[in-house]
């Protein structure tokens, strides 16, 4: 298949990725997204918002951010190269700024003098408060109370950058409600107010937005990557829980003889609750207001999941990740918190740098895929770094040497 039209072909109008995604929303809220969906389709090809976006990525997120080659790590493993994409150096440490400073470009642009957002592992509310404070917004962020207690560092950082963190202490009191809690408010508040999905999931626009957001990621990885090497890696895999960080990595990649490899969180196993790997187990279903690939109770409703990354459970998954992996173009496997945990301590001691776990299953993806292949190379996108983690970590696994 010729994936050469596939950015201008994907969302359809209504926002379809073939069967997946759509807009499924209140009567109340229909004119809000379409608000949001003209405003950016506006301002996505004019030059003023594109060049300004272009400064504040050179002069305040510091990109482009570099390819890394892990030669120790690759050494103990065999002859397999592993690189890193590392967005861990993007501004407050994450690849979420990079969608966040264009929320924030479009809020401003629109007149809008508040954002909210929900976040689990506390990347994006730091990035969304960074922005709120680089363009002057009012912020708010739903996180729930577990994520709260597991990532204090990242909840410190959004109060000193002046955002409000309001904790979500209904039903598991992670990310799903956390995102509950804000699509509540916003139904309040969407006149003065606009809600800024922390990933490639939610209503159209969102998803087709967060992903032209970013795609910097991929394309920079994949120009430095030949500029580096002269080819194209064998594979290209990042984690997957709403998917922002992988379908920035994976989309530039599209139309290359390159295979493409989206990790899900496996947890503890295979038992529903015990994981949130919906594309590996889940079925279709509509939540959030978009229709995807999602865990499901036996009721039909959204599952409980578990994942040691706060960032990654989620029961549900971007509707372009569900159509990729429809048409065959994309895989996805999984890595549980032993083999991410595990990787964790092998990139930090072997190659001197600290990865979010969120960033170590998908190293984990490779460390065990360079072992069975024993040779060519995998370019791993680091989303982030893993400062917010090390107290968790630590107190729950000890340091790799006690174990």
């Amino acid at each position: 298949m010729n994936y050469s039209t596939y950015l201008k072909d994907y969302p359809s109008k209504d926002g379809r990725f073939g069967k997946f995604g759509g807009a499924y929303l209140p009567d109340h809220l229909i004119p809000a997204f379409e608000e949001i969906t003209d405003a950016y389709l506006t301002i996505c090809h004019s030059s003023q918002f594109i060049n300004e976006l272009r400064r504040i990525r050179r002069e305040f997120q510091g990109r482009p951010t570099p390819v890394y080659h892990c030669e120790r790590l690759s050494r103990s493993l065999g002859k397999c190269q592993i690189y890193l994409k590392r967005e861990d150096l993007n501004h407050t440490g994450a690849h979420k700024l990079n969608h966040c400073m264009g929320e924030g470009l479009l809020a401003k642009f629109m007149g809008k003098h508040r954002i909210i957002a929900e976040t689990g592992a506390g990347q994006h509310g730091v990035a969304l408060a960074t922005a709120a404070a680089f363009f002057g917004l009012e912020c708010v962020i739903y996180m729930g109370e577990v994520d709260i207690k597991k990532q204090a560092p990242n909840v410190a950082r959004m109060k000193v950058l002046g955002a409000k963190v309001v904790p979500v202490t209904t039903g598991l009191k992670t990310l799903k409600e956390a995102v509950d809690a804000a699509f509540e408010d916003y139904l309040e508040n969407y006149k003065d107010t606009i809600y800024c999905i922390g990933s490639a999931v939610g209503p159209h626009p969102f998803p087709m937005m967060v992903r032209d957001f970013q795609y910097i990621v991929g394309e920079e990885a994949r120009e430095q990557f030949l500029d580096m090497t002269g080819f194209l890696p064998d594979v290209v895999t990042a984690c997957v829980g709403g998917g922002s960080n992988s379908i920035g990595m994976f989309l530039p990649f599209i139309n290359d003889p390159v295979e493409i490899v989206g990790v899900e969180p496996l947890g503890r196993g295979e038992n529903l609750g015990d994981h949130a790997a919906s594309m590996t187990y889940g079925s279709e279903g509509v939540m959030h207001g978009f229709d995807s690939i999602m865990l499901k109770d036996e009721k039909g409703e959204p599952a409980p999941v578990y994942s040691i990354a706060s960032g990654l459970d989620y029961p549900s998954v971007g509707p372009e990740h569900a159509f990729l992996r429809e048409i065959g173009r994309v895989k996805y496997d999984v890595a549980s918190d032993k083999e991410a945990v595990d990787a964790f301590y092998k990139l930090s001691r072997l190659e001197g740098i600290i990865p979010a776990l969120e960033s170590s299953h998908a190293v984990a993806y490779a460390i065990r895929r360079a072992k069975e292949s024993g040779a060519g190379s995998i370019l791993v996108n680091l989303s982030g770094r893993g400062d917010k983690d090390l107290d968790y970590v630590i107190e729950n696994y000890g340091f790799e040497d006690e174990n």
